[in-house]
């Protein structure tokens, strides 16, 4: 496995990634959710040019990334380097730190900092979500989790074919946990305890705020559960998805969504002209 990731081609990961993701659509096709009532291809179109944009951003992020790897495992720098574990165990914690750093962590901070906020809430804008939906991020987001990720490979200390491995699982779960599949009520509860499940991920994306800021973990759901921060819902079905700012069709477009985070909402202009009264 270490040989493999440590040199592994971007287009072989590319192609895992994307066979991953058509697979999920077909299902979701197959055995959906919920009924999807817009339409999937156009909905999936706007959702891939995100992906391309946070595919120049990693990409031009990359040397950062590679080079903080390397001088990591050169200089035996970071947590995991201070006592000398078994390579199944550096593995191990190597995921459930980049997981948490990288992933957990920054979601928190973007949901808790209002100007972070303001680029995060191009994701939860989206009203109808499918595995599509996990690739839904403005690029500046995106810079943001590469800052997170650099941050988690320096301070615990993980050689590059783990980031590799972390990133391609970390990039399909986050497909999974999206997606709008069907599963058995005792099959996603179980997965839950250990993984982040479809319907436990489907409450983050709630139009009520506290169910919004919940549930931020993208592959081990014991981050949520440890810090507080787990809501579970009797009935996914329930639940509109969306803002309720931004129910507008128009939010659902290319162009709208890039200019959100500058944009002010009504909420925002009442509460901007009360303050100036006081």
């Amino acid at each position: 496995m270490e040989s493999f990731f440590d040199s592994i081609p971007s287009w072989y990961r590319t192609a895992i990634l994307v066979a991953g993701l058509l697979l999920l659509w077909i299902i979701e096709g197959a055995i959906p959710r919920l009924s999807f009532k817009s339409n999937r291809y156009r909905h999936a179109g706007t959702n891939l040019f995100f992906t391309l944009t946070t595919a120049v951003v990693n990409l031009g992020f990359a040397f950062l990334i590679v080079k903080a790897s390397e001088w990591s495992s050169r200089e035996q720098f970071g947590l995991l380097y201070i006592i000398h574990l078994p390579i199944w165990l550096h593995l191990i914690l190597a995921l459930l730190m980049l997981d948490f750093i990288g992933a957990y962590l920054v979601h928190l901070i973007q949901h808790k900092i209002a100007w972070m906020w303001h680029f995060h809430k191009v994701h939860h804008i989206d009203t109808a979500i499918d595995a599509t939906t996990a690739l839904r991020h403005h690029p500046i987001e995106s810079i943001f989790r590469v800052i997170a990720l650099f941050l988690a490979i320096i301070t615990m200390g993980v050689p590059i074919w783990m980031v590799m491995l972390y990133q391609t699982l970390s990039a399909f779960m986050s497909q999974f946990n999206h997606a709008n599949i069907h599963l058995p009520q005792w099959l996603d509860n179980a997965l839950s305890w250990i993984i982040v499940s479809p319907d436990m991920h489907k409450v983050h994306h709630s139009h009520y705020q506290p169910e919004t800021d919940s549930n931020y973990a993208n592959i081990f759901s014991l981050w949520d559960r440890l810090f507080g921060t787990f809501v579970k819902v009797k009935d996914t079905t329930l639940i509109r998805y969306g803002l309720d700012e931004y129910q507008d069709a128009r939010y659902q477009e290319i162009g709208q969504l890039l200019k959100v985070p500058w944009e002010k909402t009504n909420n925002e202009q009442c509460n901007q002209l009360y303050n100036s009264k006081q």
